[in-house]
């Protein structure tokens, strides 16, 4: 059964952040909120929480597509919002080492968060990871040219980053520890669908949400330009036609090894899936509510 944990009006909640009560993370290791935000009214992934609950919605006029820290008294202050001369412009995934290194991604340098089915459709690689140091305030790009940078991950060994590159259905891994420091290999690729966030449940298992699995119509669409340009023409004069069925998540092990796949013919653009206890929460850019799942009553079935 999926639970609707807050009813409408509530602002589309693509990612979702909780107490340090309810987190499986050591309390003493998480002292702050570190946000990736690109639009005025919604922050697309929310890292680790502060030791007490936080609203991180953030509504004002004035905001800029960038990386924020939001305090436990509520104080918002951006950190960077370019990297080599580029602003950002749909700032994305983020998480934090253990040390306090920031990871995260600028999914597109060209298209905004409204935008975002346009760099998807012009389909080239305007997505960029991104590294923050808060002692020196040093950003720096590590991998370029990525196709919409998404979700990121770091493991929980806290040798490597897992970054998700939607369009392409796979999720890469570049190491910050080790003699494969700097290096970049593919984590899961060929995905039953797009993947949006990528989140570790300190369980051994990681959880990538899934915006909607593989569809034919969208499989041509990726593949052939042409098709992509007609269904561009449509969005731009009368609205694309709805492709995004089976949204859900797949939950992969520390290799990962696909270990399940929950999804639902009505749910499409889901975006984040936080395991807490016997629950996964689950977030979108398209329902104004947050969906529950008790995983314990409702076990993944082999098929």
């Amino acid at each position: 059964m999926l639970i609707l944990l807050h009813p409408p009006p509530l602002l589309k909640p693509s990612g979702m952040v909780f107490s340090m009560a309810e987190l499986p993370f050591d309390r003493s290791k998480v002292g702050r909120t570190i946000l990736s935000s690109a639009l005025p009214f919604t922050l697309p992934y929310i890292g680790f929480s502060s030791v007490q609950p936080m609203v991180c919605l953030d509504r004002t006029n004035d905001s800029r597509p960038g990386l924020l820290k939001v305090t436990s008294n509520r104080t918002i202050e951006l950190l960077t919002d370019e990297a080599e001369d580029v602003k950002f412009k749909l700032t994305d995934g983020v998480d934090i080492t253990k040390d306090g290194m920031i990871y995260f991604t600028d999914a597109s340098y060209k298209y905004s968060l409204k935008e975002f089915i346009w760099d998807i459709l012009e389909g080239r690689p305007y997505g960029r990871f991104i590294s923050y140091d808060p002692s020196t305030k040093e950003t720096k790009v590590l991998v370029r040219d990525l196709y919409f940078a998404n979700g990121v991950a770091i493991s929980p060994d806290q040798s490597f980053v897992i970054f998700c590159e939607t369009p392409m259905r796979r999720c890469k891994r570049y190491y910050i520890q080790g003699e494969k420091k700097g290096d970049v290999d593919t984590f899961i690729d060929n995905l039953p669908g797009i993947p949006d966030n990528i989140r570790y449940d300190g369980e051994g298992q990681y959880w990538i949400g899934l915006g909607t699995t593989t569809t034919l119509s969208w499989d041509l669409a990726l593949r052939y330009p042409f098709i992509r340009k007609v269904l561009a023409i449509m969005e731009r004069y009368i609205g694309r036609p709805h492709m995004e069925i089976n949204g859900g998540f797949l939950a992969v092990d520390l290799e990962g090894k696909p270990i399940a796949h929950y999804y639902d013919p009505k749910l499409s653009l889901v975006t984040t899936g936080i395991k807490i206890a016997d629950y996964l929460y689950c977030g979108s850019i398209t329902y104004p509510y947050i969906i529950r799942l008790n995983l314990t009553q409702h076990p993944a079935v082999a098929v």
